[in-house]
């Protein structure tokens, strides 16, 4: 499909009713193999963390270091402006005084001169019977509320059982999950 194919309007009309969207194949075969392929090095990671040790889970994930696999940078700077665009109709919504620019290397600045300098695209790793607890992993005062999540392992071919699932929290109701079908190289855009 590619970035080119998006629409930001559906999009942001998905997002604005069940908070999570699919953007479509943004991945292909090679490019997923590299970056999985590249788990077990240490040089493109800044950061290891097993989640049994902080409470977040079973499994283990890795915090890239600049500069980034060329797949991800490519397609963060690609999606940002597309991303900024809904994330700032909804600051206006919610009368929220905070505005994303335009380009995604502005946002980048932004969070530079406020000292947050690290790089946040992740990537996870399990094995049979890890899992993932709900939790946010944030730094900084400077957020951004949406992100790309894309599966880089084809299910029933790769791997079996496990579920993508997000968990919707509403004002004065119970909370509510959504079990998101994914498929490899498909990209899910979602709240934060």
């Amino acid at each position: 499909m590619g970035v080119a194919n998006i629409d930001w309007a559906a999009v942001g009309t998905a997002l604005d009713r069940q908070g999570f969207a699919s953007l479509g194949t943004l991945l292909d075969v090679e490019a997923r193999a590299a970056l999985a392929g590249a788990f077990g090095e240490d040089a493109p990671y800044r950061s290891h963390v097993h989640m049994a040790r902080h409470g977040f889970g079973r499994g283990e994930y890795k915090y890239f270091r600049y500069p980034l696999p060329s797949p991800i940078a490519g397609l963060r700077t690609a999606l940002y402006p597309g991303c900024a665009a809904i994330a700032n109709r909804w600051a206006e919504r919610m009368r929220l005084d905070v505005h994303y620019p335009a380009a995604h290397v502005d946002f980048l600045e932004t969070c530079h001169a406020a000292g947050q300098e690290r790089p946040t695209p992740l990537i996870l790793s399990y094995r049979e019977g890890d899992y993932n607890c709900l939790h946010q992993d944030l730094y900084g005062g400077i957020v951004f509320p949406l992100q790309v999540v894309i599966l880089l392992s084809e299910p029933g071919k790769e791997f079996d059982g496990g579920e993508f699932v997000l968990t919707e929290q509403r004002p004065r109701m119970q909370s509510r999950a959504h079990v998101v079908p994914i498929r490899a190289g498909v990209a899910i855009l979602c709240l934060r």
